[in-house]
């Protein structure tokens, strides 16, 4: 005889794919935000500025070349060049007169700018100190840090599959809720009688299939050639983050679904706390170089350390010390939360 726990879950589960609206939001929704970011970046960038050069051009000209990073333009006459770059057309003009060598830039975009004066200044330096037969003075050698060299779909996989798991997970708690209380469902069971724990562990171990299932085929559907994921060595200590994610996110749905009293008003109020969060903790879009104040809310907010855990996890291959911070935070949110929404909890309308 299946005990009420098992009943309640099943009951529960049946009732959550017989929806296909809620499917469609929970699977399809998420999902389409990951293809179209992915197919969006999936291209990471293969323009190179564009310059124009008038002039002997000669060994200055075919360095900047070997940099990969410039594409160079030859104009007839100094006028012609310059035209173009006060038109916006190019960042700027490299006149080569015999030994002599002047950037005309444009101004207007002062990062542009200051990344053309770079190059062309750098190249410079280089053929003198080759021209001079003497060694460097000193070495120099650049590398590129591992979270500059992430492709978009690395970045976007996790953030978005937190974004994804984040909606189930509130709407998953908080509708049920509040459909059973007007239905007087919750009262029913109560009468039966069934305990708080056995109804709220149903349905946050629906909430937990649900999230597999989201998240396995999220993982499926970025390792695909056309976006090309790497999950990294260490990719199961994103394990914890993600169960605490949502435990705190079912929290946050269950406090929704206490404070409301329609399927109406417990919607409006889920989505006004889960999508802003979802672009104030960088699921969608790197947070880093957001002013200091907007860094400071978007660290107190559950999605950011989750979005955070998991990428490190499941992408830069992080340790175990990196389970500190966001395990801490997502327990301490999930205590405090569920906290409030026992002591406002109800069976039925008042």
């Amino acid at each position: 005889m299946n005990s009420p726990f098992t009943s309640l879950s099943l009951a529960m589960a049946k009732g959550f794919f017989r929806e296909k609206t809620t499917l469609f939001f929970t699977f399809v929704f998420p999902l389409m935000f990951l293809v179209v970011f992915g197919l969006l970046f999936s291209d990471p960038g293969t323009d190179k500025i564009k310059l124009g050069s008038v002039g002997d051009g000669g060994p200055v000209v075919a360095a900047l070349r070997e940099t990969g990073a410039v594409e160079v333009e030859r104009y007839d006459t100094l006028d012609a060049g310059l035209a173009e770059v006060r038109d916006g057309n190019l960042p700027g003009l490299v006149e080569v007169t015999g030994d002599r060598v002047v950037l005309h830039f444009a101004a207007g975009d002062q990062a542009q700018a200051g990344t053309v004066r770079g190059l062309v200044q750098g190249t410079t330096q280089e053929l003198n100190v080759a021209a001079s037969g003497q060694p460097p003075k000193f070495a120099f050698a650049a590398t590129q840090v591992e979270d500059s060299s992430l492709k978009a779909i690395q970045y976007l996989t996790p953030g978005i599959l937190s974004w994804g798991i984040a909606i189930s997970a509130v709407f998953g708690a908080a509708l049920p809720l509040v459909s059973w209380r007007r239905k007087q469902v919750l009262r029913k069971l109560r009468l039966a009688p069934v305990s708080t724990t056995t109804v709220l562990g149903s349905r946050l171990l629906v909430t937990i299939t649900v999230a597999v299932i989201q998240a396995v085929l999220f993982v499926a559907v970025a390792s695909l050639p056309v976006f090309g994921l790497a999950l990294s060595g260490t990719w199961w200590l994103s394990i914890p983050v993600f169960l605490l994610g949502i435990l705190a996110f079912f929290s946050i749905g269950m406090l929704v679904g206490a404070f409301c009293k329609t399927e109406e008003a417990a919607s409006g109020a889920a989505n006004i706390l889960v999508l802003p969060m979802s672009f104030l903790s960088g699921s969608f879009f790197p947070i880093e170089n957001a002013p200091g104040w907007l860094q400071a809310v978007s660290n107190v907010l559950p999605l950011r350390h989750m979005n955070d855990g998991m990428t490190d996890f499941l992408v830069r291959g992080k340790g175990f010390e990196a389970l500190l911070v966001p395990c801490a935070v997502l327990l301490g949110f999930t205590l405090v939360v569920s906290f409030v929404a026992s002591k406002v909890f109800s069976w039925e309308d008042n």
